[in-house]
């Protein structure tokens, strides 16, 4: 359950070890041909699923999803983060810099824009929906008026692959879908490429892809108006 991050000529990727693993591991790479690997996180008796990194203010900031142990994750699954200023040695910030212990909200993907961290994650909600948070500690949120950002529906299952089997066509149009999740995107060529999971959340999962058509600095203030 991986991520890849961009900084200049450099392509980073951050991944656990296993489904339910106890280690993130960073990998960088100048040409994606020849990899740098490095242990970020060993964290023994932790349940870590998805990671996200971005970079804030002069450094990096690592959020990653936790199913255990129930003192940091409460009632699972939950956001904690860690920054580096090297992206080689890291520090896990005090467990009260989490979202959110109370209930299911899975964190998939960190933005950072103008001292707001975005945090888009997925929330157990008539099936399991995207929506979108935001906080300037990583500790006080605030939740976005126009989520969900992504609910599944019949869209979900629209087909831009002209050589797809039928196979697969039928497969796709019997699927069971209530979940959007695993949300990632990047800016290209002035809109943003947006990739995410759907299906129903219980092996029988498909990917699909959308646009917004703008920056991602629209994108992320859009979701809170002033």
């Amino acid at each position: 359950m991986g991520s890849a991050f961009v900084e200049n000529d450099s392509v980073y990727v951050t991944a656990v070890n296993q489904w339910n693993g106890e280690k993130v591991y960073l990998f960088a790479s100048a040409d994606m041909k020849q990899w740098d690997q490095r242990l970020a996180l060993d964290l023994p008796t932790f349940g870590i699923f998805n990671t996200s990194l971005t970079r804030a203010d002069g450094q990096y900031v690592l959020m990653f999803e936790i199913g255990k142990p129930a003192s940091y994750a409460g009632a699972g699954f939950t956001a904690l983060f860690a920054v580096s200023t090297d992206l080689r040695r890291w520090e896990i910030l005090p467990a009260e810099h989490n979202y959110a212990k109370d209930r299911y909200t899975a964190p998939h993907c960190l933005r950072y824009l103008n001292g707001w961290y975005y945090n888009f994650f997925l929330e157990a909600h008539e099936g399991y929906e995207m929506r979108v948070v935001r906080s300037r500690d990583l500790i006080h949120w605030e939740a976005s008026p126009l989520n969900p950002v992504l609910k599944a529906s019949d869209k979900d299952k629209q087909i831009a692959n002209n050589q797809l089997p039928a196979a697969l066509h039928e497969k796709i149009y019997r699927a069971e879908n209530i979940n959007n999740s695993d949300f990632d995107f990047c800016e290209y060529r002035g809109k943003l490429v947006i990739n995410y999971s759907w299906g129903n959340q219980n092996g029988a999962e498909f990917l699909s892809e959308a646009f917004y058509n703008g920056t991602m600095e629209q994108f992320l203030k859009g979701w809170f108006p002033e």
